[in-house]
């Protein structure tokens, strides 16, 4: 098969930590081409999606890549697209998935399915599981989530288009700074934020667990959070550990992994704290090398199989 990874610019990944990079290595394990694009490169003519694309030659060590040739290609001639750009999800995000949507029109297999990344934000697609969430409040008013506060004493309150932890706060009634954070947050009233009450299971870890195509990856990865930190978020400092999936943990993934199948989600990555969903991750999910290095479970080979299972035939140029 020939794969097109859409990626931010190669020389800002992490060979020892990317998921994108541990995808890409598992596809030419498997005998498939891999080719590279960023999103900016994205253009149509005519009607038809094209990029500007480079052939990877990859390798094992930290100098893990070399572009053997840049060309255009049609995004239709490709066996898989496979959408990796990270958040936030801004107006250059959503304009790239409107031109992959116009790739898909055409025949490409584009995924996560474009629709479905603009369609479902991270944090707002939980409230479809009500059973599974903390309680919750999404508001643009500081009054409303100053009321939440007031009813949970302690709460969590994070943008919802952000990613890796940033702007995430934890408030309480004795801090002095509440009013001051939801102000910036809400954009003095211009922007909704969510609110969430404060889960102390945190402390055992922020568990992400991985959907493929329907099926549950059977290890979480907890993100511990450093001390005094409230966030297990890697990128904020967090340890990961890896862990089998608990019963509830079972409970919600094989509850999420249909509708997720269902909705063109190929890729998801729930959060969850306790026995609490906290987000489902559509647009890069992560964890595969920590995974994989903690218990032997190659998640990028997984990965790479299911796609293969729903290769259709293509037509090259």
């Amino acid at each position: 098969m020939k794969l097109l990874f859409i990626v931010d610019p190669l020389a800002g990944l992490k060979p020892y930590k990317d998921s994108s990079v541990a995808m890409m290595r598992a596809a030419v394990a498997r005998g498939h081409a891999v080719y590279t694009t960023e999103a900016r490169q994205l253009d149509v003519q005519d009607g038809h999606s094209h990029a500007a694309c480079s052939t990877l030659d990859i390798r094992a060590d930290d100098d893990w890549y070399r572009v053997t040739e840049t060309r255009d290609w049609l995004l239709k001639n490709f066996d898989a697209v496979v959408m990796r750009t990270d958040p936030p999800v801004d107006t250059d995000y959503l304009l790239a998935t409107h031109l992959l949507s116009i790739a898909e029109s055409n025949g490409a297999r584009v995924l996560n399915r474009p629709a479905c990344l603009r369609d479902f934000n991270e944090k707002l697609a939980i409230l479809s599981f009500p059973r599974f969430i903390a309680p919750t409040r999404v508001s643009a008013d500081a009054t409303q989530i100053g009321d939440f506060l007031a009813e949970h004493d302690d709460i969590i309150v994070k943008p919802l288009t952000e990613m890796g932890g940033s702007g995430i706060f934890r408030l309480t009634l004795a801090d002095p700074n509440r009013n001051a954070i939801l102000e910036t947050l809400t954009r003095h009233g211009r922007r909704a934020i969510m609110a969430q009450r404060y889960l102390p299971a945190i402390k055992d870890g922020d568990k992400r667990i991985l959907l493929i195509n329907g099926e549950v990856v059977p290890w979480a990865l907890a993100r511990i959070p450093k001390a005094g930190e409230t966030r297990g978020n890697l990128a904020a400092g967090g340890t990961a550990r890896a862990q089998p999936l608990s019963t509830h943990d079972r409970e919600i993934a094989e509850t999420i992994a249909p509708w997720a199948k269902d909705n063109g989600i190929f890729l998801a990555g729930l959060d969850v704290i306790g026995d609490c969903l906290t987000e489902i991750n559509v647009t890069s999910p992560t964890g595969f090398q920590e995974i994989a290095a903690q218990t032997g479970h190659d998640v990028a080979m997984q990965f790479i199989a299911a796609i293969e299972r729903g290769h259709f035939a293509t037509i090259r140029t």
